[in-house]
C-alpha cells in the first residue's frame, strides 16, 4: 500500500494521509514530481515508457517522475524518482514549474548532469529504452504531437522560457 501526504492546494501538509488507488477527498491533493534531465553538453534525456503501461505505453517522455511518498519532500521525491527510473544521481535541482491538477500538485524540476551517457539504468515496468536528444531534436519533439500531451502542458511555460517552443 502506497501512502501519500494529504496537502492543501498551496502544498501545505494537512497532517492526513492518502492511499494510492482510493478516492481523494475534495479539497485535498497529493504531490507528484518530475525531472527533466539535461546533460552538460545540452542534450536532453528521453525515456521510452514500458509497453505494458496503462497510459501512453511505448511513448517517449522526457521526464522521470512519480508520486511523493508519505514523509517525502518535493526534492526527496525528485531525487528518488530520478534514481529509480534512470540510475542517475543528481544533487542540484531547479524548480521549473508547478502545475495544480484536480487532485495533485505537480512539481517539475530540471537537473543538469555530467554523467556517462551510457550509464542510464532502466526501471523494469517503467522504462523500456532511452536516448539522448540534441537540443534541436528536443525542440522538434516538444513542438510535435509525439510529446505526451499532459507532459507538454505542464512543461510548456518552461519550454517557452528556454526557447524550445515559440
Amino acid at each position: 500500500m502506497e501512502l501519500w501526504d494529504a496537502r492543501t492546494r498551496d502544498g501545505a501538509l494537512t497532517g492526513g494521509t492518502l492511499v494510492r488507488g482510493e478516492p481523494i477527498p475534495e479539497g485535498l491533493y497529493h504531490l507528484v514530481c518530475e525531472v527533466l534531465v539535461r546533460h552538460r553538453d545540452g542534450s536532453i534525456l528521453a525515456m521510452k515508457r514500458d509497453e505494458h503501461k496503462d497510459v501512453f505505453p511505448g511513448w517517449w517522455e522526457t521526464t522521470a517522475g512519480g508520486s511523493a511518498l508519505a514523509g517525502e519532500s518535493s526534492l526527496d521525491c525528485a531525487r528518488r524518482e530520478l534514481l529509480e527510473e534512470t540510475g542517475i544521481v543528481c544533487d542540484a535541482f531547479e524548480l521549473i514549474g508547478r502545475f495544480i491538477g484536480p487532485e495533485y500538485i505537480f512539481d517539475s524540476y530540471l537537473c543538469v548532469v555530467d554523467c556517462d551517457k551510457d550509464a542510464v539504468r532502466l526501471q523494469p515496468g517503467e522504462t523500456g529504452g532511452y536516448r539522448w536528444m540534441s537540443e534541436a531534436e528536443f525542440a522538434a519533439f516538444a513542438a510535435s504531437q509525439r510529446m505526451i500531451p499532459w507532459q507538454k502542458q505542464r512543461l510548456e511555460p518552461y519550454l517557452k522560457r528556454a526557447g524550445y517552443l515559440k
